[in-house]
């Protein structure tokens, strides 16, 4: 059953609104508005619903499919399944109270009309300078590209030829080609369907080919190993076959070596900001509950992403209240099993933090 989003009019003045995104039956996200729909250059300030009392009264104003929810650098991003005014978004900022010294969250209602018509609309999301970031080198590559602003390792990798590397988990993966490495698969062709499957598993990968498009359909430089004709279909069926892996044709070794330092570097940045709770929590709720998987799925999601940092059992249990802490502990003790997750300490202090 596909997400929904739904309206209602409250009876508070400062916040008339409660928007909501559920999915069957299940709450995903709730939040109390000033706006149903912000207009152009509106930004709408929201507070997150803690708790949802049985006797307010509520009238329903809307209810619409959602279409897809997802995340852009620090934003939970909602498509709704209309024709109009169907993209929106929520940017959370965590700021530091001045009178008790404690963090709060602060919630800001965006629409596409509004990010255009904002001051802001041309500032890139991912802002701030990457950390200092390793990258392996598959030990198969024997000339391969230099990253003098990372740490270098050399290691087998199980899919790939370069991995960006933090806390020892890869985060971005590429797959390098020469023309004539390409050109030489295209004898084996659904070898190189299975690599390329086995590369988009890859939560970020790319596949950068050291040549221009136009290079496989210039029967001058392909000296009839493959007619033009089939090079531009093999290349059509890669793209139509693993549609989310990006085939980036950089056009030169040089140039190849320059998009994969930069793309490193933005996926580096990406992973060290900060996934703030509204959106960390809403997406874990979304993909398990897609799935089926029912509390334990959410719990299990919950878990897995938390574990990025660590977590200690009352975190994961306070975010299900609903839950029995000994069946919270059971999800936690499977993921253990599986060698997803690692223990530290004992008692009290036991924290979890991802395993590898």
């Amino acid at each position: 059953m596909p997400a929904v989003w739904t309206v209602e009019r409250t009876p508070h003045p400062r916040f008339p609104f409660r928007i909501a995104i559920e999915q069957d039956g299940r709450t995903l996200l709730a939040v109390r508005a000033q706006s149903a729909w912000p207009g152009p250059g509106q930004q709408i300030f929201c507070m997150r619903e803690r708790t949802l009392e049985a006797d307010e009264p509520l009238e329903p104003l809307e209810r619409v499919a959602i279409a897809h929810v997802g995340r852009v650098g620090r934003k939970l991003v909602v498509v709704l399944d209309r024709p109009t005014r169907k993209r929106c978004e929520f940017l959370t900022v965590t700021k530091t109270s001045a009178r008790t010294g404690r963090p709060y969250e602060q919630i800001f209602f965006r629409t596409e009309s509004g990010i255009r018509a904002h001051r802001s609309r041309t500032r890139v999301e991912l802002r701030e300078a990457p950390p200092a970031h390793t990258i392996a080198i598959d030990s198969k590559e024997r000339y391969p590209w230099s990253f003098p602003e990372a740490a270098l390792v050399r290691r087998p990798l199980a899919v790939g030829d370069y991995a960006l590397l933090a806390d020892g988990r890869t985060i971005a993966v590429v797959e390098r080609k020469s023309y004539d490495n390409l050109l030489g698969d295209f004898g084996a062709i659904q070898a190189l369907h299975h690599q390329l499957e086995d590369l988009g598993s890859c939560p970020v990968a790319a596949l950068v080919i050291e040549a221009q498009y136009g290079d496989f359909l210039d029967p001058a430089r392909l000296k009839g190993r493959w007619p033009a004709t089939h090079a531009a279909h093999v290349l059509a069926e890669l793209a139509a076959l693993h549609p989310r892996l990006p085939l980036i044709f950089a056009g030169n070794r040089k140039l190849a070596n320059a998009w994969c330092a930069q793309f490193f570097r933005a996926c580096a940045a990406d992973a060290a900001s900060p996934q703030l709770d509204l959106v960390r929590e809403t997406l874990a709720r979304y993909e398990a509950t897609a799935r089926g998987d029912g509390a334990e799925g959410l719990i299990r999601a919950a878990a897995i992403e938390a574990a990025a940092t660590g977590f200690a059992l009352r975190e994961i249990a306070a975010r299900f209240p609903d839950v029995r802490a000994a069946r919270v502990r059971r999800v936690i003790g499977r993921l253990e099993e599986e060698g997803v997750l690692r223990r530290s300490g004992r008692g009290p202090a036991t924290r979890w933090q991802r395993a590898g």
